[in-house]
């Protein structure tokens, strides 16, 4: 069995006193690159087209062994999340944070 992943932007936050205090504009707002609701599907293919701009460098650092494990038809979360092929993950900026859910998805074989 192929399995593909689907990326969902959950949401996207902003933290305007961690911002105020550490970043050079402080007014930059949440991240530009992705949109609320937004989803991108992965397959074993595209997965290593991502390292190479087809996804944020920092959101990618941050979920990309979930995909990983997903794509190979292993358990994301085992144990942890209500649904083993389900995860919630956000990306390494620390003042506006992507928050994502990789859901692995099960398809038949070409």
């Amino acid at each position: 069995m192929k399995h593909k992943v689907r990326i969902t932007v959950l949401r996207r936050e902003y933290f305007q006193d961690l911002a105020d205090q550490y970043l050079a504009d402080p007014n930059t707002g949440k991240c530009p690159v992705f949109q609320d609701g937004q989803e991108v599907i992965v397959d074993n293919e595209g997965f290593f087209r991502m390292l190479h701009g087809g996804f944020c460098a920092e959101a990618w650092d941050g979920i990309s062994r979930y995909v990983y494990a997903a794509l190979q038809g292993g358990s994301i979360m085992r144990g942890w999340a209500n649904d083993e092929e389900v995860q919630i993950a956000c990306c390494n900026d620390g003042t506006r944070p992507g928050i994502f859910n990789p859901e692995r998805l099960d398809a038949e074989e070409d």
